[in-house]
């Protein structure tokens, strides 16, 4: 498309990271504030961490609360953002998780999987994609610029543990990664996802038995599981120039135990 840019350094983008306040969230953000962006801390609970971030970086962060599921909510918090910062957001961090924990022991099994399991990850994962997607682009669309990276995950590859819901929702957000992508590519905007094992240690994956993670450990060519840091540094990548051209992409982080 005429007029559309193929790449920004990423100390001149706009970043918005839902759920960036705690757990794997919070190394998004702090990855990104590290490179010198501009971050709007999305948080729906956590005010107290989000605004710890935001003091690590007060010129260049903003912690702005708001439930992903709302469509009102989201597109408000965007246009606070384009405000505080003077310009629209130009890059996407769909990383907010519904309430979930990684605990086999806990999970809905088969023969007690209710709908409501299955719709409130996808609401969180999946509405919560739409909404941050349609409410920047707009501003992508005028800035001939725009990059969406949805945090994934290894489990529809390999579900080592079935937890059904989660993994649902997820591959579905796979499947929203690439149509997007095919639509969005003549504006200049590239969507990707980056998916993660099991993370040692997140909020999420803290209820995870030890045996779990020494079981996965060995099972990696690297012999240990990956970090929240390692893979928020990992997603980078696809914000940089150095992805200007790919897009539509699944980029399996989590040392070697999946081959996509």
């Amino acid at each position: 498309m005429p007029g559309s840019k193929l790449s920004l350094p990423l100390n001149e983008q706009i970043v918005l990271v839902t759920g960036g306040a705690r757990g794997l969230g919070a190394h998004i953000t702090r990855a990104f504030q590290r490179e010198g962006a501009r971050v709007i801390v999305n948080y729906f609970r956590s005010a107290e961490a989000a605004a710890a971030l935001a003091a690590q970086a007060p010129d260049r962060t903003l912690a702005v609360a708001a439930d992903v599921r709302d469509a009102r909510a989201v597109q408000a918090m965007v246009d606070r953002a384009q405000q505080h910062f003077g310009a629209p957001v130009s890059t996407v961090v769909n990383n907010a998780l519904p309430e979930f924990q990684f605990n086999g022991d806990q999970r809905p099994h088969a023969d007690a999987l209710s709908w409501e399991n299955l719709s409130q990850q996808m609401e969180g994962t999946l509405r919560g994609a739409l909404n941050t997607v349609q409410a920047t682009l707009p501003g992508m669309r005028g800035a001939g610029f725009g990059r969406v990276i949805n945090v994934g995950t290894n489990l529809f590859q390999n579900p080592v543990v079935p937890y059904h819901d989660y993994t649902a929702a997820k591959a579905a957000l796979l499947s929203f990664t690439r149509t997007l992508s095919h639509d969005l590519g003549p504006d200049g905007i590239t969507v990707n996802m980056v998916s993660g094992g099991l993370l040692r240690t997140t909020d999420a994956s803290a209820a995870t038995p030890e045996a779990v993670f020494e079981l996965i450990a060995g099972s990696t060519p690297l012999r240990r599981v990956t970090t929240p840091a390692e893979f928020a540094d990992a997603l980078l990548f696809f914000a940089s120039p150095w992805s200007r051209s790919v897009t539509g992409q699944n980029l399996v982080v989590d040392g070697g135990l999946v081959h996509n």
